[in-house]
């Protein structure tokens, strides 16, 4: 994964040199993520265990990275690197336990501009499993198996005005459910063995964006001296 990493920084680095007749541009990127997904149903093995079916409600988690947008005329490719904080919550019969995910995600994004500052854009995005963890586990170190299938795919819409942006995309895991099994500290939550049935997680990310640097305003620049940077 680090060295995907470095391969990705160094093709962003790379677009100002390869791309002279037409618009570069890069910047950074934050938000917030709401969280869809998540089965799991315990193992009712003797009359005091639960055999209920339990569906993840989605909480509120955090973002942050960078892109950069290459431009031919009216359509562009966008990729990014994007750190997130995933979480969701499991309401077991005594209290309830945070499932959380943290993962780096490499979106290579395909879009075209409709009108004016309006962007529509869809692609794949690599994802990378940092650290998965589902609360009063036994042991409470318990790796969560998040997804068989590294990719997910995206499809959004973007506004920029300036050097600010906005952008509201679907993030949806092409992995599929993969079974495993759990083991819950029932006196604390009510559950005991359980079968994780689908641990993966969909997210609707809504991100503000930073334009740090564009090709277009580079011969302003130039002319206007200490004129604005952007």
């Amino acid at each position: 994964m680090n060295r995907l990493f470095i391969i990705v920084l160094l093709c962003l680095g790379s677009f100002p040199y390869t791309s002279q007749a037409q618009e570069f541009k890069f910047g950074v990127k934050g938000g917030v993520n709401k969280t869809f997904g998540g089965q799991l149903t315990g193992i009712a093995s003797t009359a005091q265990y639960t055999g209920d079916t339990f569906n993840a409600e989605g909480e509120i988690g955090f973002h942050g990275g960078l892109w950069t947008q290459l431009s031919f005329g009216r359509f562009f490719i966008r990729p990014e690197v994007v750190y997130s904080k995933l979480e969701s919550r499991f309401d077991f019969p005594r209290r309830p336990a945070i499932y959380a995910v943290d993962e780096l995600s490499v979106p290579f994004l395909v879009g075209f501009n409709i009108w004016g500052p309006l962007d529509v854009y869809a692609g794949p995005a690599y994802k990378k499993v940092i650290e998965s963890s589902l609360e009063g586990t036994e042991p409470p170190d318990q790796s969560i198996v998040v997804q068989n299938f590294p990719l997910s795919a995206q499809a959004g819409v973007k506004v920029e005005f300036g050097s600010f942006g906005l952008d509201v995309r679907y993030d949806h895991s092409l992995a599929t459910a993969e079974n495993q099994q759990v083991d819950i500290v029932n006196s604390v939550y009510g559950v005991n063995l359980a079968n994780f049935e689908d641990a993966r997680l969909h997210q609707v990310i809504v991100s503000l964006t930073i334009k740090l640097w564009d090709s277009a305003n580079k011969d302003k620049r130039r002319r206007g001296g200490r004129g604005c940077y952007f």
